[in-house]
């Protein structure tokens, strides 16, 4: 999106977009689900754990740090990934405001 055209919506709009694209492709689902499992882990366990390159691996997680669902810390020349908690409730939370606006709403559409 360009920058004429977020100036429409607000950040929190942006932010939540942005995770949501981050989710759009199931090596990183597989990331948060395994992150899910044991709370930290550095590349070289997600390397052992999915079908893919290092390389591979390594961009997934730059792209759901820059969204936001994972940070990481450095430990030793290692790079140590958990869930960042607070996005993941933020997440939860709008969710859970369409679901309930949802069953505010009767509709009979489609």
């Amino acid at each position: 999106m360009g920058v004429t055209k977020t100036a429409h919506f607000t950040a929190k709009q942006i932010k939540l977009s942005n995770m949501a694209k981050a989710l759009g492709h199931p090596a990183r689902m597989a990331i948060l689900e395994h992150l899910l499992k044991s709370p930290s882990c550095i590349c070289n366990d997600l390397v052992n754990e999915l079908p893919l390159a290092q390389p591979t691996i390594s961009q997934h997680l730059k792209e759901l740090k820059n969204a936001g669902w994972i940070k990481g810390s450095i430990e030793g020349n290692a790079i140590c990934y958990c869930i960042d908690q607070k996005a993941l409730h933020a997440f939860q939370n709008y969710l859970a405001s369409l679901n309930e606006k949802l069953s505010l709403i009767q509709t009979n559409c489609c």
